[in-house]
C-alpha cells in the first residue's frame, strides 16, 4: 500500500494504537530514531500483567542499559503521546489486526502505512495469547547479558535449551509460590546455592520483582569467585536492586530469615545440609535436585537374592539414588 503523506495520518495511527490499548489487542509498539540528547536508542512497549491488572511496560533502551517502566493505559498513551514527533520520529506498532508503520520527517511531513491482517489474525492472536502466559520475556536486558540472547534480544540458538529450562523451573517456582501463599507478601528473602552463572538466580528477581511486583531479596551463592563478580557486575550494571552474590557454599553460609531455599544440583550430601537449612530456617518453599549419591552407595551391601539385579554400576547407582532420596523423604516428613 503505497505511503500517504498528510497531518491526518498522524491522527490515524493515534486511533489504531488508542483502540488497540483499549480492547487489549496490542502486541508490541517500538519508538525509534531518537531525537535527544540522551545515549537513547529506542523505546518498546509491550502488555504485562502485574497483580492481576493489565499494564503497559516501557523498556528504555539506552546504549549500556535498559530501563524499564510499567504504566496504566492512560498515562501509557499520554507519555507515547508526548514522545512521537517530539523525542522520536519513528515507531512500529504490531496489534491482533494489523501492522502500521509511522515516519516523520524533519520537515514535519507523516508517512504512514498499515496492513490489516487477514488470514494470519487469528494465528496471531493466539501467539499473542500465548505470549501472555509466558513468565519471562526474551526482551528482559538480564538475558541478552547472560548471553541468551543477541543484541537484538532474539534467541541464541545455541541457548534454546537453557531458554526451555529457564521458563520451566519459573513455571514451577510460579506455583510454589503461589500455592505457599509467598505470593501475597510484600517482601521475600530468597537464597540460591550453587547459582553459578545465575540464569535461574536472575530469572527468579526478574518474576519476582517485575511480574509480581514484590520487594525481593535475592541472594546467590556460589563458590566460584570469578562468577560471583560476574553475576554481582551483572546486576550493577543492569541497576538492578535486591539481588547479590556471595562466595560461599551451603554449609557454611549463615542463613537467616529465608522465605524460599533452592539448591539445584548439590553434590552428594550438600542437598542435605540445603534441607536441614531450609527447615531450620523455616523456609517456607525448599527446592532441591540432587545430581548424585555418594554417600549411601559405598556402603550398600547386595543381599543375594538382589546381587543379579545389581549387577550393572547404573542399576546400583538408580537403586542408591532410590534409598537416599527416600531417606530424605521420610526424615522430612518426620
Amino acid at each position: 500500500m503505497p505511503a500517504v503523506v498528510s497531518s491526518a495520518e498522524l491522527d490515524a495511527f493515534f486511533n489504531l494504537l488508542n483502540s488497540a490499548v483499549s480492547g487489549q489487542q496490542l502486541l508490541k509498539l517500538v519508538l525509534s530514531k531518537y531525537r535527544g540528547s540522551e545515549p537513547l536508542k529506542q523505546i518498546q512497549v509491550r502488555p504485562v500483567q502485574l497483580k492481576q491488572q493489565w499494564l503497559l511496560s516501557f523498556t528504555y533502551k539506552y546504549q549500556t542499559n535498559d530501563v524499564t517502566r510499567n504504566l496504566d493505559a492512560a498515562d501509557a498513551l499520554t507519555e507515547i503521546h508526548s514522545l512521537l514527533g517530539n523525542s522520536f520520529s519513528a515507531a512500529n506498532l504490531f496489534t491482533a489486526d494489523a501492522e502500521a508503520q509511522l515516519a516523520i520527517s524533519k520537515k514535519g511531513k507523516v508517512l504512514y502505512q498499515v496492513k490489516q491482517l487477514q488470514h494470519s489474525a487469528t494465528a496471531q492472536a493466539a501467539t499473542h495469547n500465548r505470549e501472555k502466559h509466558r513468565y519471562l520475556s526474551l526482551q528482559r536486558p538480564f538475558l541478552q547479558e547472560l548471553g541468551v540472547t543477541d543484541a537484538q534480544q532474539q534467541l541464541i540458538p545455541s541457548m534454546s535449551r537453557k531458554w526451555k529450562q529457564i521458563n520451566k523451573f519459573i513455571e514451577i517456582f510460579s506455583n510454589a509460590v503461589q500455592e505457599s501463599g509467598l505470593k501475597q507478601r510484600q517482601q521475600l528473602h530468597v537464597a540460591d546455592f550453587g547459582s553459578g552463572k545465575a540464569y535461574l538466580t536472575f530469572a527468579m528477581h526478574d518474576y519476582l520483582t517485575n511480574t509480581l511486583g514484590l520487594q525481593a531479596k535475592v541472594t546467590g551463592v556460589e563458590l566460584r569467585q570469578n562468577l560471583v563478580d560476574l553475576c554481582n557486575n551483572t546486576a550493577e550494571k543492569l541497576s538492578l536492586a535486591g539481588i547479590h552474590f556471595e562466595q560461599g557454599d551451603v554449609k557454611h553460609f549463615k542463613a537467616r530469615g529465608i522465605n524460599v531455599m533452592i539448591a539445584l544440583h548439590a553434590c552428594d550430601i550438600a542437598t542435605d545440609y540445603a534441607i536441614h537449612m531450609g527447615i531450620a530456617t523455616g523456609a517456607e518453599i525448599i527446592m532441591c535436585s540432587p545430581c548424585c549419591h555418594k554417600q549411601l552407595r559405598p556402603q550398600m551391601k547386595l543381599p543375594a537374592v538382589l546381587a543379579p539385579m545389581l549387577t550393572h554400576g547404573i542399576h546400583l547407582g538408580q537403586e542408591a539414588e532410590m534409598v537416599t532420596d527416600s531417606v530424605r523423604a521420610l526424615l522430612r516428613e518426620a
